[in-house]
């Protein structure tokens, strides 16, 4: 899964990226409201960690931008304002869940875990589809008695396709949801990842297959067992 922060503290964003990452998120970071909206208006992200005070654009204005555009992604707004007024705003403004400065590690984290289990296959804390079951803590993907572990390519490629179920996810979608915008990763870093979780599901005997749709991308598929 693939993150955004949008906090124009720097230590805090990057304190907050390093916390996603333990988790095994992949993360990108804003630092002002323009920027963060631009990102956020991308629709790669399967989550949005937004500060309500930022320069050039608050987290209000993106939010309701976000919504008003029908970017559905799921967003965590954060701030040190803590009037019944000002979390009533934020969620009428379209964001799912409001928490306040100074929060718990905990806390956040089952927040972000709360706000994607609605807008996907989560089941706790774990990706599924047909017989395949995605562990998010500790990259294990198994299938009725047998496991294995995914890398870290592996595990953000599969996560997004799980997460997507049988709905085709672009190329362009993985590049940039698993490489970000400043890589220089091509179609053929994709094709190479899928090749390699397509041995997997085999040696997996799961009845899912990555099928490939030309010129649009992949989806996953429940089929007869390998």
């Amino acid at each position: 899964m693939r993150i955004l922060i949008v906090e124009d503290e720097r230590r805090l964003a990057q304190t907050l990226g390093d916390l996603m990452d333990a988790q095994h998120y992949s993360v990108d970071l804003s630092y002002d409201g323009e920027s963060g909206l631009d990102n956020a208006l991308s629709g790669i992200y399967d989550a949005v960690i937004l500060d309500v005070m930022l320069p050039k654009r608050n987290g209000f204005e993106i939010v309701r931008t976000m919504r008003a555009q029908g970017v559905k992604t799921p967003v965590l707004m954060l701030t040190a304002r803590t009037q019944l007024d000002d979390r009533v705003s934020g969620l009428d403004a379209g964001a799912d869940y409001y928490l306040t400065k100074p929060f718990q590690t905990q806390e956040l984290l089952a927040c972000i875990r709360a706000i994607t289990r609605r807008q996907s296959n989560v089941e706790d804390n774990a990706l599924t589809f047909g017989d395949l079951r995605l562990e998010l803590a500790s990259c294990q993907l198994s299938c009725g008695g047998k496991s294995i572990r995914l890398s870290k390519k592996e595990f953000e490629i599969l996560s997004k396709l799980l997460a997507n179920g049988s709905t085709v996810v672009t190329k362009e979608a993985l590049l940039l949801s698993v490489w970000g915008y400043e890589s220089n990763a091509e179609d053929n870093n994709v094709e190479v990842y899928i090749s390699l979780l397509r041995r997997k599901l085999h040696h997996l005997n799961s009845r899912v297959t990555i099928k490939t749709l030309r010129m649009l991308g992949y989806q996953l598929e429940e089929g007869t067992a390998t």
